[in-house]
């Protein structure tokens, strides 16, 4: 079952499963931060920022992934439009014959098989073809789509070669697809010594305080301590967000 139904939401996908390990990830790092800095339980009310920032950008993450998925099921999904279009379709015909197709690819809680089943019932309803593209465009949240359903409307309305369009959106989604995907590969070395980078304050503070618990217990407890313990937990949270952010590269 998905969190939500289909609305102009990036996180749309996101499954209750999804969303509850996210906040319990969060949770325990939150609740390994407030025991190794403040040594105190009490301290997760003013770490739940720290809550919302790990979950938020965890959140994102998956959103991001699933929007690559669904970038790719795009692209399918134009690809049997302009095959249906080549043999002589209609394109509210063509659109139904890619929703027949695209059953038969991904299943029915697909984000694209729910899409085209919410567009192919608008159809049956006589909704416009211009207002069900429009709408499944807002939905999407995705440039891509957006740019196809504007250029895809004027191509219509002005007797455009269609077929064209539609190819030369795929292959520019599949160009973007195998960049990302060039990428990630570039990167996962380094997203893998980042993740083992941000794990190593908290791997020594925890080495400390096993080895050496008369030289930590003087920061714990006391406003000296707690100053002191807070302005290395702030320098490490701005030294996470800064790395975050260089590894991380839209296309």
């Amino acid at each position: 079952m998905r969190l939500r139904t289909i609305r102009n939401s990036r996180w749309q996908d996101m499954t209750k499963k999804e969303l509850a390990m996210i906040t319990i990830k969060s949770g325990a790092v939150t609740l390994v931060t407030a025991w190794l800095y403040y040594r105190s339980f009490w301290m997760l009310l003013p770490l739940l920022p720290v809550w919302a920032w790990h979950f938020k950008m965890m959140a994102e993450e998956v959103a991001r992934k699933k929007d690559q998925e669904f970038l790719l099921q795009f692209k399918e999904a134009i690809q049997a439009m302009a095959s249906a279009l080549n043999t002589g379709y209609s394109v509210e015909n063509a659109l139904l014959e890619a929703q027949k197709e695209l059953r038969l690819l991904y299943p029915e809680d697909a984000r694209i098989s729910r899409e085209f089943l919410v567009m192919a019932r608008q159809l049956r309803l006589h909704v416009p073809m211009e207002q069900i593209l429009e709408e499944f465009a807002g939905r999407s949240g995705q440039e891509d789509v957006e740019n196809f359903v504007a250029v895809f409307a004027a191509a219509r309305k002005s007797g455009g070669d269609m077929i064209s369009i539609i190819r030369n959106t795929a292959n520019q989604i599949g160009d973007k697809i195998d960049v990302k995907r060039e990428i990630d590969t570039v990167l996962a070395a380094k997203k893998y010594e980042f993740r083992v980078m941000a794990a190593i304050p908290y791997a020594i503070i925890g080495y400390m305080s096993l080895s050496f618990p008369e030289f930590m217990d003087s920061l714990y407890g006391n406003i000296m301590g707690i100053g002191v313990m807070s302005a290395c937990l702030t320098m490490y949270l701005g030294a996470y967000y800064l790395g975050a952010r260089i590894i991380r590269i839209e296309v």
